[in-house]
């Protein structure tokens, strides 16, 4: 997998986990995955297509989904498991949307597909084309696992071929 699809993910992840759930975050993990990602917690999935095509899941503990849930609606509502979902899939919006912004001003076309919750215990595995990262961000308030899969898919090729 290409460096530079990768990078702005990370780093868009680093600044919003931080600043999520308000506290520093170190990578703890990361790997290469051959193997079909296994679900750990609440997962939202975004794809993208285009000159770049693939996907992302990002993935939350309860316990990390409810902090999240908190610092976007307040202690007040975080029990339900509903906003505990719908928080992971607004930190999947807003880490997307970071690192889409750097992909574009790099000169990348794609489409960003809305995310959806991720609800089966297996993902799709690797491909021969297609590799995949596991990252895990280490937080006080818990961890949070990023699963990404992606190939550069230039413009022309899939009609040149």
């Amino acid at each position: 997998m290409r460096m530079e699809l990768i990078q702005p993910f990370l780093n868009s992840a680093d600044a919003v986990l931080a600043q999520g759930l308000g506290t520093p975050v170190s990578i703890e993990n990361l790997s290469m995955d051959e193997e079909a990602y296994r679900r750990k917690g609440v997962a939202a999935e975004v794809c993208l297509t285009g000159d770049i095509e693939g996907r992302i899941i990002f993935d939350a503990n309860e316990k990390t989904g409810a902090c999240f849930a908190s610092h976007l609606a307040g202690p007040e509502l975080t029990g339900t498991e509903e906003l505990i979902r719908e928080a992971v899939c607004e930190l999947a919006n807003q880490i997307i949307g970071n690192a889409v912004t750097v992909l574009n001003d790099q000169g990348f076309h794609f489409r960003v597909h809305p995310p959806t919750l991720h609800t089966s215990e297996h993902g799709d595995k690797s491909s021969e084309d297609t590799e995949a990262v596991v990252l895990c961000f280490s937080t006080a308030r818990g961890e949070v696992y990023m699963n990404v899969a992606l190939r550069y898919h230039p413009r022309g090729a899939a009609a040149a071929g």
